[in-house]
């Protein structure tokens, strides 16, 4: 594991402190140009895709990606670009980022070492400003902007344990998981924290997420995913129950940050459950984690997952 230590300024300057929270599935500077009068526009969403070749067993010779764009291209509100790891700057351009309210990420072999690491930042910093929602699916879990919004989370709840006082002093140090590593059961749970007093200066250690689980498993069995918050936004339309007849199985516990809210829970017939739609808030915006998906058993073409 890799520690790293920050003084309170130098974190200050690459953290903002949780605040206000925009509706999800639009930005907040979206929300703001039309609460100002303007012409109502529609939500631009970027659909990115890593597009492996796998795909193509399961999405009648296309890409993933495209079944999702397609599918949102058939309604009014959104307008609907498509983005690729292929493409010049990643499919992560400014250009692309600026004219983005939803960014949906599809990632799995090139989940997060492939990508510019000032790319998946751009991306968490306009979350966090508002002008950015993210929606990571399935083994997205390890891709770049999803584990660095996770680790900016972590340390936003850990410094929700300081004091006022505790916060004019204290130093962190942040202790990193080795990455792709799937975790035993019986690893410690991440992301954690815990306070320290060292020469009379407080020092504060934040262990971050591994935003993994401790088992999987690609054979294809049905899962059989539950409703929890059937009033949510996500959940419009949905029933209470309904069944995914192939897709792959994660089970708990998810190395990430406690949700602010766990739209849908999984369970599979050999015992195994994931929280399966979990929302966060970051800064003044969002990002939502969706497990069902992968990419040859054509999870993303049936209609509740779309």
């Amino acid at each position: 594991m890799r520690s790293v230590m920050l003084d309170r300024r130098q974190f200050l300057t690459t953290t903002a402190a949780a605040a206000g929270a925009a509706a999800f599935s639009v930005s907040a500077h979206a929300a703001d140009e039309r609460a100002a009068g303007t012409k109502e526009k529609q939500i631009r969403v970027v659909v990115w895709d890593e597009q492996q070749p796998e795909q193509k067993q399961a999405y009648g010779g296309g890409f993933l990606g495209e079944a999702i764009a397609a599918h949102l291209e058939s309604s009014p509100d959104f307008s609907v670009r498509s983005s690729r790891f292929a493409d010049a700057e990643q499919g992560l351009s400014d250009e692309i980022l600026k004219d983005c309210d939803v960014l949906v990420w599809w990632s799995h072999f090139r989940s997060n070492p492939a990508i510019v690491p000032a790319k998946a930042r751009a991306i968490v910093d306009r979350i966090k400003a508002g002008r950015l929602s993210l929606i990571s699916l399935h083994s997205a879990h390890w891709s770049a902007p999803f584990v660095q919004a996770m680790c900016d989370r972590a340390t936003e709840d850990a410094l929700k344990t300081l004091s006022e006082e505790e916060h004019k002093t204290a130093r962190l140090t942040y202790v990193t998981p080795k990455p792709f590593t799937v975790p035993k059961r019986s690893d410690p749970l991440t992301p954690s924290s815990k306070k320290d007093v060292t020469d009379g200066k407080l020092m504060l250690e934040i262990t971050l997420p591994n935003c993994v689980f401790p088992a999987y498993r690609a054979d294809g069995k049905p899962s059989h995913v539950t409703t929890l918050l059937p009033d949510h936004p996500i959940a419009k339309g949905l029933p209470k129950e309904w069944v995914i007849p192939q897709t792959e199985m994660y089970d708990e516990p998810f190395h990430v940050p406690p949700p602010d809210e766990v739209v849908f829970e999984e369970r599979w017939e050999t015992g195994e459950h994931f929280r399966s739609g979990c929302v966060w808030k970051l800064g003044k915006g969002r990002v939502f984690y969706f497990r069902p998906g992968h990419e040859t058993f054509g999870v993303c073409r049936r209609p509740e997952p779309l």
